[in-house]
């Protein structure tokens, strides 16, 4: 079978991986050159831990005060946008306790799955990414997180999660010994692992190609050729393709390419940044993530770390906003006094845009509208983490085999 794979992130390339390996001819077609996406930039994150999606009731509250700092760390930019207003209105209806609770289990699964294909990766002599399984920590400087971590740590080992631990301040500096921290305690997740994400991205891409996989680069897609709920071919600028099926792994630029196909995903690119030290002086043991900050930090590839974060919700047209760097530094100055890193170029600074759903669950499977077309997109800050379990999953529905994880709550058709 002829597979077209549009989109050439960790998504795209995790779901050709499988594809071909199943026995598929497999064409990966992407706009840019594959060199620089949000699978690059990110902060190399493969964590279970993360079971509560992006939509929850206070992060509505929360965003409304932090509309007018051009330094805090969610902001949506006002436009007028029709889909953006969509998106607002289904974000909004969508961050009640009660779809938070519901979207545990379905992004636990899918995280577990994910982590346990990679560490299969890891046992394939293609690939060496510095993976590694030091767990991750979640900094807090207030009452109220604490009270919130409690909450987490309990839902954790409900979920199955059990070697989730709260740490209080000695607890948190016996593990980061090296460095001064401003906390009043964590959230330990043992459970999560990081790898450095250039390495990984390099190496499939290096795999596939010597596996017969065709990538295609700086070819856009503008259209299809459709017949009755069929699609037959994929166009470019350039080129027609065949296609027996396509997985659309497009990111932030879904929505639009999916009204092409008359399918309607509340989808909004939400552009986050990152900074990267090399043979950086600072150290750090763990991964951590700053819980009043919202910024990550990263250990990598040995020498390296990294600090990324913000959600800034615009148009992808917008010029990247230096603020937005100011504040995520800011912020680990807040939490690591003894960290002074300086305000870099704008040359020196990473940033790209995560596709958002509305409800914080990435889309994942066929629709209504097409036989042979599976959605893998919308997987927000998680892409990375759910990468090679949702290339697994793309494959299984194509290959019409049994899932490894219930997909209903990733239905891309949830909002019609």
């Amino acid at each position: 079978m002829n597979v077209i794979v549009i989109g050439g992130g960790i998504i795209g390339l995790s779901s050709a991986y499988y594809l071909q390996k199943s026995g598929h001819n497999v064409i990966v077609i992407d706009k840019t050159d594959i060199s620089d996406n949000c699978s690059y930039g990110n902060a190399g994150y493969v964590c279970p831990s993360h079971f509560i999606p992006l939509a929850t009731p206070g992060i509505v509250k929360q965003g409304l005060k932090w509309m007018m700092d051009s330094t805090s760390p969610f902001y949506v930019q006002p436009r007028f946008s029709l889909s953006l207003m969509d998106w607002g209105l289904k974000f909004i209806k969508s961050a009640t306790p009660q779809r938070v609770a519901a979207a545990a289990i379905p992004l636990r699964d899918i995280a577990l799955l994910s982590k346990a294909k990679y560490e299969d990766w890891t046992k394939e002599n293609a690939f060496n990414f510095s993976y590694e399984q030091k767990g991750l920590l979640e900094i807090f400087q207030t009452e109220k997180s604490l009270e919130h971590a409690k909450h987490t740590v309990e839902k954790a080992h409900q979920l199955g999660l059990t070697d989730t631990q709260l740490l209080n301040a000695d607890e948190l500096f016996a593990k980061e010994p090296q460095t001064k921290i401003n906390g009043i305690g964590a959230i330990y997740f043992n459970c999560d692992a990081h790898l450095y994400p250039q390495k990984l991205m390099h190496q499939l891409l290096n795999h596939l190609k010597q596996n017969g996989v065709i990538i295609q680069t700086n070819e856009e897609v503008i259209g299809f050729e459709k017949e009755n709920n069929i699609i037959k071919k994929v166009f470019t600028k350039s080129s027609a393709y065949n296609a027996d099926a396509v997985v659309m792994a497009t990111g932030s630029w879904s929505r639009a390419l999916a009204s092409k196909l008359n399918i309607h995903i509340p989808l909004v690119g939400g552009r986050g940044y990152s900074i990267t030290l090399e043979d950086s002086p600072y150290k750090i043991n763990h991964p951590a993530v700053l819980v009043e900050g919202r910024v990550a930090l990263t250990p990598m590839d040995g020498n390296k770390i990294r600090f990324g974060g913000t959600m800034e919700i615009t148009s992808t047209k917008t010029p990247p906003k230096m603020n937005r760097v100011i504040g995520l530094l800011n912020s680990v100055k807040r939490f690591f006094p003894e960290f002074d890193v300086p305000v870099p170029s704008l040359d020196k600074v990473w940033y790209g845009y995560r596709p958002c759903s509305a409800d914080g669950l990435p889309y994942i499977g066929k629709t209504k509208r097409w036989k042979n077309l599976v959605m893998a997109t919308g997987h927000s800050m998680l892409g990375l983490s759910l990468g090679a379990g949702t290339g697994k999953l793309v494959d299984e529905i194509l290959n019409e085999q049994t899932l490894s994880v219930n997909i209903k709550p990733f239905d891309p058709d949830r909002f019609d």
